[in-house]
Parts: C-alpha cells; structure tokens; sequence
C-alpha cells in the first residue's frame, strides 16, 4: 500500500512540476479579466514581431496526464470487467504523456499542414495498450484548396481528423491519448448562409511501435450540411455510410484493435437531423437537439448470432435544455438533459436493432468516467457549472443509466458489448455480463466533479473526480458469477500546454 500512495503523490507532483517549469504571465494578463485565446507561445511571439508570420503556425501541444482507475476492466488482464468485487485485478493507475508538434501554412488560395504525435504511458497495466503508439507517428497530414472569400468551393485532402456538430456520431477523441484520425477527401461549398461538406474516408489504426495506416476495408462517407436560414438556431442535416468488408476485422494492429476499428462486415446508414440554438437569442436559455435513424445490414458477431447479415434498423435522440444566469455572481448554469439510442429486443429475428455509435467522442457526454456509449441506452443528465473566479471553471453533474432493452448488452464506451464470455480465477467460473432479458435494466448512476483552471493563454489545469453507483443490472450480472460487484472511483489531474 504504501509503494503504491507513494507512486500516486510522485505522479501528481510531477504533472505540477511539468506545469510550473513552464509557466509564464504574459505583460497584458490580468487575473480579473477573461483569458484570450492563444495559439502557443512561438506563435505569439512570432506574430508578434512579423504580421506576415500570421500565415504559418508552428508549435507544440504538450498534454500530461495522470489517471487512478478502480474496478475498471483492464484490457489484456484475465477475467478483470467492469465493477468486479474481487478474484481478479480492476485496479489501474498510470502517467499518459502526448507531445504534438506541428508545423502549417495558410495562403490565399493554398494551405497545408503537418501534425506528429507521441503517444505513451507509464505504470499501466493494460497490453495491449489502447492509449500508446510511439515512439511518433503521423497524426495529420494535409493539403488545402480554396479561399471561401474568393469562391464558395474548397478541397481537402489528407490524413486529418474530423469533427461535427456535437461530435455524438463524428469526432476527433481528442481525450485519448491517440485521438482519431482518418485518411480522406473532403469537398467544401461555403457562402453567407449554407455549407456541406461532401467527404470520403478510412479510418486510421492505432498501431504502437509501427506507423499507423488505414483501414482500407472500412469505408466512412457521407454529407454534413449547415444553415442559419431556421431563425435562432444553427441547423445540421447529414446523410452517413459506413460499409466495411468481411475482413475489415483482420487487422496489422495488436489483437484486440481498439473498438471501433475492428468492426464486422455491415452497411449502415445514418440520417441525422440536429438544431442548436445561437448564443444569447433566446435570453438565458439554449438548447440542443439532435435525431438520428439508421437503416441497413449488420454481421451480429454475439454468440448465437446467425451467420448471415441481419437487416439493420435503429435510432437515437438527444434534447438538452439549459438555462444560464448570465447578470449574476460566477455565471451559473443549469442544464437537464436525455439521451435515447435503441437496443435490439430479439436477436434471432433475423433484424439488428442496437444503434451504431459510428465514430464519436463519447466522454464529453455519457458520463465522464467512459464507461457507456450511445448504444441500448436511456442516459438521464443533469449539468451545472460556475465560475468562482475568472480562471476556475467548475462543472458538476450526474448520469442515470436505464438500458434500453434487456435483450441486448450493455456496451462498452468504445462500442463493444460486455458479452456473457466466462470470466475465470482462481475462486470458479462465471459468465458475468451478456444478454440477461430477466434482469433489471437500471444500469446504474454516475456522479462527476471537474475543475479546469487557466494558468495563462497557453497553459490549463485540470481535475476530475467521479464516482459510478452500480445498479440492478450490473449486481445481477456479477452476482450470477459469484465474484460481486462494486461501486468504481476515477480520480485525475490533467495539464496542457502549447508551445
């Protein structure tokens, strides 16, 4: 116990001391008044003293973070799931360090940019590990064509990550340790009033040690078009295609892959219809929807699954509304919201109903801790958030999780089903999680504090607490194995920098 507390306090000691050792108050910073954006200390300086240097952009994110996770599945370790009490080992505590340096150009009608990475760990128990891919490896890539003050038309083309709307269905990750990339061509129209972009992609494979390449059998395409035209709100409509071939599973990469870049063979299509309300247009309040249905086929790889495809048929929603004391003291903010996505209600009926979360950045809404995705799900939230002082930022909020069907799984946030594989010790067997249509479909709750702290433009703090509280569903699902189930804790202390 003692190495251990010891291991603790030096990792965090050192993610300060990282902070300190570069810390620097710029001559215009006051501590009363709101940070400005920054885009790193070279540029500043740079821009500073060349306007012309205002085109290029050369610098370095730094990202130092530390993390202690209890009773969190550890990938790689035998019988370690979710909320296991004991006869296996859920306990994890490790140091994560990503170093970016870029270099990009931006002209009139020509731009280009360059992005590394280096991705590690220390101190971390999982193997293969879903958050290293060193020693550097290639992040982006890419080359631009267009000037949308000139002409309505642009190209992209390259290794680039790709984000939209609220990132539910596309989004970069950026808090892996990896991030989310892919290799694609994208088609911009852009005037006053509307955009679309028309893109064609693979994903990038994390692969550490060896340089990532895409997945060629995996395609992800699609249309994502924003107006203004609805008054108070920004308005996306998108149509998105995923189609992988059989062996899009059979990867160079580690077994396992990292979900989600290992799917089955399927061909699914997404309709998406999202609204957000434009800030300060409807007074204090603001709020988000978004609707999704799917449509396709599906290769169910659960045990007893048939062998052939299934029809796909499936869909999501999400509402949120907020309200914010804009007049008063630390600026308040209170915001309710609900997440829907369907499960499947009967797998040998020749049709797959659980909604394909494609490719998002689910920490920033199913709970912070990563343990759900937007998939069987009914995900009730409630935000607040406040600002003691200019710098601090504090936002706490709570999770309730409901499956939606009990006839499917609970998954995984990276979209994998906790299936009912036997979970073996040295005190017996079991089958742990999986399909259990006669127990309860309350999940469980989650409760999350963060504290993010600007330092300066170029440098924040950040730090988590959460703590998962284990329903109906994940006692039954532990109890049949005769191992238990507890409650999890997550503690971590973040720093970022650019340079």
């Amino acid at each position: 116990m003692k190495s251990k507390l010891t291991h603790h306090l030096t990792a965090g000691a050192l993610v300060l001391a990282a902070t300190n050792a570069v810390y620097a108050v710029d001559g215009d910073y006051s501590p009363t008044t709101a940070l400005r954006p920054s885009a790193g200390y070279l540029n500043d300086y740079l821009r500073q003293n060349d306007p012309y240097m205002a085109a290029w952009d050369f610098g370095v994110q730094a990202r130092v973070r530390y993390e202690i996770k209890d009773n969190f599945a550890i990938a790689g370790t035998a019988g370690s799931v979710d909320f296991r009490d004991h006869g296996a080992n859920v306990d994890n505590s490790f140091l994560l360090l990503r170093v970016k340096p870029h270099v990009g150009y931006t002209g009139k009608w020509f731009g280009f940019y360059v992005e590394g990475r280096h991705s590690s760990s220390d101190n971390d128990d999982r193997n293969p590990n879903p958050e290293s891919d060193g020693p550097m490896d290639l992040h982006q890539a890419y080359v631009t064509l267009g000037n949308h003050k000139e002409f309505p038309l642009s190209l992209k083309v390259g290794r680039q990550e790709l984000s939209y709307g609220d990132e539910r269905v596309i989004g970069n990750f950026d808090w892996n340790n990896n991030g989310r990339t892919f290799d694609a061509a994208k088609l911009r129209w852009q005037n006053p009033w509307f955009a679309a972009d028309l893109f064609v992609s693979h994903p990038v494979v994390p692969d550490d040690n060896n340089f990532n390449t895409p997945n060629d059998q995996d395609w992800f395409s699609g249309i994502y078009a924003t107006t203004k035209k609805i008054p108070k709100q920004s308005t996306d409509i998108y149509f998105l295609a995923r189609n992988t071939g059989v062996g899009a599973a059979v990867l160079k990469a580690p077994s396992p892959t990292p979900a989600p870049y290992n799917p089955s063979a399927r061909d699914i299509y997404t309709l998406g219809f999202r609204g957000k309300s434009n800030p300060g247009e409807l007074g204090n309040w603001d709020y988000t929807y978004e609707l999704m249905g799917q449509y396709g086929n599906f290769k169910d790889t659960r045990t007893g699954a048939p062998a052939s495809r299934l029809e796909h048929r499936a869909y999501a929603g999400i509402f949120n509304v907020g309200y914010t004391w804009t007049q008063s003291a630390m600026t308040p903010r209170v915001g309710l919201e609900y997440c829907y996505a369907s499960g499947d209600h009967n797998g040998a009926d020749g049709k797959h109903g659980t909604f394909e979360n494609l490719f998002p950045t689910n920490h920033k809404f199913y709970g912070f801790m990563d343990f759900v995705s937007l998939q069987n799900i009914h995900d009730v939230r409630l935000q607040t958030s406040f600002k003691p002082i200019a710098r601090l930022t504090l936002a706490l909020e709570g999770h309730a999780f409901w499956l939606a069907s009990t006839h499917d799984n609970f998954y995984s946030v990276a979209g994998a089903p906790r299936g009912g594989a036997a979970i073996t010790s040295n005190v017996g067997t079991g089958t742990g999680y999986g399909i259990n249509p006669n127990y309860g479909s309350y999940v469980g709750s989650e409760l999350d504090l963060i504290a993010t702290y600007a330092l300066s433009p170029q440098i924040t703090v950040q730090a988590g607490y959460g703590h998962f509280f284990r329903g109906q569903y994940i006692k039954q699902s532990l109890s049949g194995a005769a191992f238990g189930s507890v409650d999890a804790n997550w503690f971590y202390l973040q720093t970022n920098f650019s340079f």
